[in-house]
């Protein structure tokens, strides 16, 4: 079941061999947001690149949740100030 620009998270987790508790545990750290909609969570299609790379980090690389908060975190510092220095050379 989906809706218009979101997807079961049942569904993405049996599509990726993944386990649901991974998912919800991406969301209870924040890392994004699933939205919740007739007794079921979602996940927005925007987020599935995002979820696709948590998925690598933790089950190919054997990152722990932590280890993922922190890239997460570092990476969006680099896309801010590569950001902030487009700005400023253009």
């Amino acid at each position: 079941m989906t809706n218009d620009n979101s997807i079961l998270i049942e569904e993405c987790c049996r599509h990726y061999s993944i386990e649901t508790s991974f998912v919800r545990t991406l969301n209870d750290q924040g890392l994004f947001e699933l939205s919740y909609m007739s007794e079921s969570y979602f996940i927005d299609n925007d987020e599935l690149s995002l979820t696709e790379n948590y998925m690598h980090l933790h089950y190919d690389l054997d990152i722990n949740m932590e280890g993922i908060e922190a890239i997460s975190h570092l990476l969006e510092k680099i896309e801010k100030l590569q950001a902030e220095l487009r700005l400023l050379k253009g």
